[in-house]
């Protein structure tokens, strides 16, 4: 395939590198200005979005004008998805966006899900999420914690919303903690007075991120429409 890196940071770099390793071009780097390329004549089969969120909503939706499948990993312009996906459709594009495009993450999501079901009962149970990630990292909580905050609240009706280090009864504490050169790690923990029940997904370098953005892109390029994370696991899965 030939790709375009919107966005060229660590991220943007370790994408590179793995894309090349499984055999694909990269044909473009953009850090800021989309706008000053000509995207049809370039020949991109498929663009891959990590750039800053004030620059993502621009990026992603010039690939949909120009026809071109975009998987984006970039936090913080959510606000702006459902006008990117209509942009998405009107063009006749595709698109994948996630949190976090690591496998073993996605992975942890349908466990997280599991667990959230069984114990949604279970009023016993506190629940809380935490999150480490380098000190580099602009957003917080981080939007693979966001996501897994979500998931729990859609089975357990005692939550309806999330909160950052404080919480209600009704909501799910969630801490973000910054340390030095920790590419991420997210734990799930359900306490009661009797015991503790927690999951846990460490990273230790950000080849997985990378390794699942590119295999999504694998995935993607020729289909068009919005898809998910959890489409490009039923296929690798089945």
């Amino acid at each position: 395939m030939k790709i375009a890196l919107l966005g060229y940071g660590r991220m943007g770099q370790a994408i590179e590198s793995i894309a090349i390793e499984r055999g694909h071009e990269i044909v473009l780097k953009i850090d800021k200005n989309i706008e000053s390329y000509n995207l049809e004549e370039i020949g991109i089969d498929v663009a891959i979005d990590f750039s800053i969120p004030d620059a993502a909503f621009k990026n992603i939706t010039s690939c949909f004008k120009a026809g071109i499948p975009v998987v984006s990993g970039t936090t913080g312009w959510l606000d702006q998805y459902d006008e990117a996906v209509e942009i998405c459709n009107k063009n006749n594009a595709a698109f994948i966006y996630a949190s976090n495009f690591s496998l073993g993450v996605n992975i942890f999501f349908e466990l997280n899900k599991r667990l959230a079901g069984m114990m949604k009962n279970l009023d016993e149970y506190g629940v809380e999420i935490e999150e480490i990630h380098h000190t580099k990292k602009l957003d917080a909580p981080s939007g693979t914690a966001i996501s897994l905050a979500e998931q729990i609240i859609e089975v357990n009706d005692r939550k309806n919303g999330w909160h950052l280090e404080t919480a209600s009864d009704n909501e799910i504490p969630v801490f973000a903690k910054r340390i030095e050169d920790v590419p991420g790690t997210h734990t799930v923990s359900y306490t009661s007075k009797i015991d503790d029940i927690e999951i846990m997904h460490t990273a230790h370098s950000r080849e997985g991120f990378a390794k699942g953005a590119v295999v999504a892109a694998e995935w993607l390029n020729g289909k068009t429409g919005v898809h998910t994370m959890r489409d490009v696991l039923s296929s690798l899965f089945e």
